[in-house]
């Protein structure tokens, strides 16, 4: 090259960098191109353009480099979604945001391993318990607790169970979750057959820290989703993508969900499970969790009745 500064120059850069046979001393430095290096997970570990960049060459099979641009508008800003769609249409281009590709790798993409599966007997049961690990997160753990054989095809009781520490170890009577899981391992020891997930999603996605300013603000008047779009999130940040693969890797493909939430059944049939029935898992509400419930079923669709 010569300055480096012309189009030619920086595309015969640009081809130089991604040819595997360069070397460092091969480049004049410093220079007009930018080289930058992704994260090996890719947007699965970081949402950003980098990462997709090198995400689409690997999907396609190609030499994983290519090339990222801001593309600015006519008034020398950089477009947003609503222009690139226009300039994609004006120009035939295809476009994709990062957030579709996070979806189609999360979807077709094996995220987990099972760590160990040691013995756990229970108050409500003797289980297997399985404890798996997300492979982007070695800080991310779920459990199953499966009971008998789970994986001849035939539709397996199952509960998808968000972890909340105050229900599950303090025994909280604001929330009913506690009582839920307790009942969902009865009801698989009863059946002689099913699985409980135990999911790392405290606080329906929103952290144990901010599930305690929720409460605060609930003390304070507002109803449990409002105190979650106070803090600026929406009412359930739940995502059961994980959940699902590891159903699938325990060899269940049809499920009994044990629910009372219709996203959630929306939530699993998205990343491929068949929902062949839903089994309501109700529990009577007290003083402390009775708005808490009522709640969940008019402002968040959950299916059951209240009893006094």
């Amino acid at each position: 090259t010569t300055t480096g500064i012309s189009a030619s120059d920086r595309a015969k850069t640009i081809n130089a960098i991604a040819d595997p046979k360069t070397k460092a001393s091969d480049f004049a430095k410093p220079g007009h191109i930018f080289p930058l290096v992704a994260k090996n997970e890719g947007v699965l570990r970081r949402a950003g353009h980098t990462e997709a960049v090198v995400d689409l060459m690997k999907l396609a099979k190609l030499n994983p480099a290519g090339i990222l641009c801001e593309i600015m508008d006519e008034d020398g800003t950089m477009m947003r979604v609503p222009q690139l769609r226009k300039f994609a249409d004006k120009h035939k281009f295809k476009l994709i945001t990062i957030a579709d590709l996070i979806a189609y790798r999360r979807k077709t993409e094996k995220l987990v391993r099972c760590k160990t599966i040691v013995s756990m007997p229970s108050v409500y049961g003797d289980f297997k318990l399985h404890l798996y690990e997300n492979i982007l997160d070695e800080h991310d753990y779920s459990i199953a607790l499966v009971k008998g054989n789970i994986a001849d095809g035939e539709p397996v009781l199952t509960r998808v169970h968000s972890e909340c520490f105050t229900g599950d170890v303090l025994g909280s009577k604001r929330c009913d979750c506690g009582d839920q899981l307790a009942k969902a391992m009865q009801m698989v020891e009863e059946e002689g057959r099913g699985v409980v997930l135990y999911m790392r999603q405290e606080g329906r996605g929103i952290g144990l820290v901010n599930k305690l300013l929720a409460y605060e603000l609930q003390e304070k008047g507002k109803d449990t989703v409002e105190a979650n779009e106070e803090l600026g999130f929406k009412p359930d940040l739940r995502d059961y993508g994980i959940g699902a693969q590891i159903l699938k890797d325990l060899g269940v493909s049809k499920i009994k969900l044990m629910t009372n939430n219709p996203m959630k059944i929306i939530g699993l049939k998205g990343h491929g499970l068949e929902v062949v029935e839903r089994v309501p898992i109700e529990i009577h509400p007290n003083a402390d969790n009775e708005k808490y419930l009522k709640t969940k079923q008019e402002k968040m669709g959950h299916l059951f009745m209240i009893h006094n």
